[in-house]
């Protein structure tokens, strides 16, 4: 009785959230239930918290009487990824989103004290309404118990593909960014109703929109890293369609995270922050929809009929459709705010932010377009690689280094010659680093040292306002450059991090090397100045597979450095093969099995493909630099808050026209 039990508590969820939604919203509700709301959040989190150990229960006991179970594990099947599998399939993953929200829900109303009693209240509610929608869907069209009679006596296994540890990790964290989008998109539809949108659900989405997008990130890095070494071809970013899906919310994240701060602290991009919140959370939305309405063919989607996908699709329209006419609605009657000059930090950070959702947009065309004029009947086109970096690539450089302009550039106004004074330095140096680097690398060629340019801009951007900003006096003590460091040294982390990421994409893509060998047994080949030695083919079992592993020493001037075991995998309950890269990641060096030749000979002769891209390694390093930044950003806008008096709202900023001035003492 145990998937009836998470039956009935998903159901209670339900019941749960629809109490926290009315009750929250319509204190005065004469039934009564608004006394049962603010329990409700913690009951609800409670009732998913028991549903989601009943499924792991379920996969973890072999319980082949579920459906999801027979689909997703097998008797075989590692205890770790038949935990894990309660997020690898369709109506799992669903339900560890709606959990997900559930905790961010709970976390909300704990320790968001800054807001005022009754915008938490409704805030909490039209989160509730949310976790409603998710919870019908996982009820009458997704449902994670249902049965099978009978039961069957094994499972159909877990793809092959996810049985790998970045399961365990990339899913829970995509999912944690997706849903915790849902609270800044709260907060801007909450203050929209209210027709009063201050300076407080400013200040209140920012600490949640970095920590969505931190969790968003780690996701995205993880599942690029994954990528590389799980799928065989040595790529780390090949724009597949849910690829893009996870990228499109992190970019208007990414926007509205750079636009906060100056609703907060200078008044202006009320309409800009209140947009890009509900439009993160509509395309997280909407990546939900691509995975799994089973209308996209891709590594990463869940392969669900299209049927299913319908009722994500009406609960999409529903939400960004009511919340966008919301926005229509109340956008005249916002005020626009603070004023600010051309040459100014909001300037350049208004144009990278719209630079950032063009490239978005782009990113969504490209994805949407083949599914579209498949859907009309007007043929079958593919829509890759080349489009995407002809589109994307020169939005995100301009947004790029509109954003290092920004780091030095002053609020409100800055006068243009000081400007070009203060940059001119840090830009002739980092053209100078783009200009002079590449040709270490064997050749000039212009990406790359544009690239470079861009990342040595970034950075020095970055560290040029970090030192400006961490004198603090005469003489800065130890203690108040610790304090700085701590309020404002996120910023600049994230910042240099992302100009890490630049230089590994740059490098990786500008100077690759690849190159298959045949190898027969015993011989030696050369490539990047290493010496590869095969020593032949052995096979090997696993827990629920069967593998070929090549065994290869990699020297250097005489030496073994080390050894390189690269496998070719063979699943037989899938039936299913996987190549399993061997990777130094210190040398850059990657080596992938192809094909033996004699396929009835599998111990004989190889194809191997050895590849190297210098730097490779940078790219996944500057993500965690960026998320530790995003990080020390939320720990520093907690230590402001704690200092922060009550903020005030745009109505008490109007001074009145009529105020009596004091009496004269004479």
């Amino acid at each position: 009785m145990i998937p009836e039990f998470g039956l009935f508590a998903l159901a209670l969820a339900f019941v749960l959230a629809l109490t926290q939604c009315v009750g929250l919203w319509r204190p005065d509700c004469p039934c009564g239930i608004a006394r049962f709301a603010r329990p409700a959040v913690f009951a609800q989190f409670l009732s998913l918290s028991v549903a989601a150990a009943c499924l792991v229960f379920a996969l973890a006991s072999n319980d082949f009487s579920v459906a999801y179970v027979v689909r997703h594990s097998n008797t075989r099947l590692p205890l770790v990824y038949r935990i894990a599998a309660a997020w690898g399939g369709h109506e799992g993953s669903l339900l560890f989103w709606a959990y997900a929200l559930a905790v961010w829900t709970l976390v909300f109303g704990v320790f968001s004290k800054s807001l005022s009693g009754e915008a938490r209240h409704r805030v909490l509610a039209l989160l509730g309404l949310v976790e409603a929608g998710l919870l019908l869907i996982l009820l009458f069209t997704s449902n994670p118990f249902e049965r099978v009679f009978p039961a069957v006596a094994d499972g159909r296994d877990l793809n092959p593909l996810l049985q790998d540890p970045g399961l365990i990790v990339h899913p829970p964290m995509l999912y944690l960014g997706y849903s915790g989008l849902a609270i800044p998109f709260a907060l801007a539809v909450e203050s929209l109703i209210s027709g009063a949108p201050d300076l407080a659900w400013a200040r209140a989405s920012r600490l949640w929109t970095i920590f969505a997008w931190v969790f968003l990130t780690l996701g995205i890095a993880i599942g690029s890293f994954w990528a590389y070494y799980e799928l065989g071809w040595g790529g780390w970013w090949f724009w597949d369609p849910v690829e893009n899906a996870s990228l499109m919310p992190w970019l208007a994240a990414t926007a509205l995270i750079h636009a906060l701060p100056v609703a907060e602290k200078r008044g202006a991009f009320r309409l800009w922050c209140l947009f890009l919140a509900i439009v993160a959370f509509a395309l997280s939305l909407i990546g939900a929809f691509l995975v799994r309405s089973g209308v996209l063919i891709s590594v990463h989607a869940f392969s669900e009929s299209p049927q299913r996908g319908v009722s994500i699709l009406a609960f999409l329209a529903l939400v960004v459709g009511a919340s966008l006419a919301l926005f229509a609605w109340r956008a005249p009657r916002v005020s626009p705010g603070g004023r600010f000059a051309f040459a100014s930090r909001e300037t350049f950070l208004l144009v990278a932010g719209i630079l950032a959702m063009v490239a978005c947009a782009s990113i969504l065309l490209g994805t949407l377009y083949p599914l579209a004029i498949d859907t009309l009947g007007l043929g079958k086109i593919s829509v890759g690689a080349p489009y995407f970096d002809t589109v994307f690539t020169p939005l995100a450089v301009s947004a790029l280094f509109l954003t290092g302009a920004a780091i030095n550039a002053r609020w409100k106004r800055s006068d243009p010659a000081a400007l070009i004074r203060r940059l001119r330095p840090t830009f002739l140096f980092a053209l100078a680093f783009g200009l002079f680097v590449p040709a270490f690398f064997g050749a000039w060629k212009p990406l790359p040292a544009l690239g470079l340019t861009l990342a040595a801009w970034i950075a020095l951007s970055s560290v040029q306002n970090a030192l400006t900003t961490m004198r603090v006096g005469a003489s800065p003590t130890r203690l108040s450059l610790l304090r700085r460091l701590i309020d404002f040294g996120g910023t600049h982390v994230a910042h240099v991090g992302v100009a890490v990421l630049v230089a590994g994409i740059t490098l990786a893509n500008g100077y690759p090397d690849e190159k298959t060998f045949l190898f027969t047994g015993g011989e030696t080949v050369e490539f990047a100045n290493y010496a590869f030695r095969f020593n032949g083919v052995h096979g090997e079992s696993g827990p629920n597979y069967h593998a070929f592993v090549a065994d290869f020493d990699l020297g250097r001037e005489g030496k073994i450095l080390r050894k390189l075991l690269p496998e070719k995998r063979f699943y037989p309950t899938s039936g299913v093969v996987m190549t399993e890269a061997a990777i130094d990641f210190a040398r850059d060096l990657y080596v992938a099995l192809d094909a033996p030749v004699d396929r009835d000979a599998p111990e004989g002769a190889w194809r191997v493909r050895i590849s190297r891209k210098p730097f490779v390694g940078w790219i996944w390093g500057g993500c965690a630099l960026a998320a530790l930044g995003g990080l020390l950003a939320a720990f520093g806008h907690c230590r402001a808050a704690r200092r922060r008096a009550p903020p005030k709202t745009f109505a008490s900023e109007i001074k009145p026209e009529n105020t009596a001035r004091p009496s004269s003492p004479t």
